[in-house]
């Protein structure tokens, strides 16, 4: 058992000293309540204006306005340089300090963040109220584009008449 103990200490000492540091609670926090780090809400498409702009050019709606029932906001993870400074012997140290910054990517309009993932937004349901929204064949054309556009099914989207 000596041998063994003298031939794997080291590696045990790092090991042990990576779980304690995977268990460490992180020195930043982020007191605002929302996203972690690193990660902001995706800016919501004008989805509602631009559907109702693009359906009031389908023949037979006519004047439109659209409602857009939201379920989850989309958000976007932004890359972070990290950078972790230690204080202390190495093989306990005493403190610690955490360093992030955003990465940017200079552009042509500017330094812009990189993305890493971005979710969109999923909508619970749609209510199109439009001038044709009274005859069959506007509201299945309604009913499908907005399915298309908004990843909703069809029997979440609802069509009724302008009075």
């Amino acid at each position: 058992m000596r041998k063994i103990w003298d031939r794997y200490k080291y590696a045990a000492l790092v090991a042990l000293i990576g779980a304690g540091l995977l268990l460490w609670p992180g020195g930043e926090r982020n007191s605002g309540g929302g996203l972690p780090i690193g990660q902001e809400k995706a800016e919501p498409p004008e989805l509602q204006a631009q559907l109702e702009d693009i359906l009031s050019t389908v023949s037979g709606v006519g004047q439109v306005r659209v409602l857009l029932t939201v379920e989850s906001d989309g958000e976007r993870q932004l890359a972070q340089d990290m950078e972790l400074e230690y204080s202390g012997p190495t093989a306990s140290p005493e403190d610690y300090s955490r360093r992030s910054e955003t990465v940017l990517v200079k552009g042509g309009s500017g330094a812009e963040p990189v993305t890493v993932r971005q979710t969109y937004p999923t909508y619970r349901g749609a209510l199109v109220v439009c001038q044709g929204g009274d005859r069959a064949e506007v509201r299945l054309a309604v009913t499908e584009a907005v399915a298309a556009l908004t990843g909703l099914t069809t029997d979440r989207v609802t069509v009724a008449k302008w009075q």
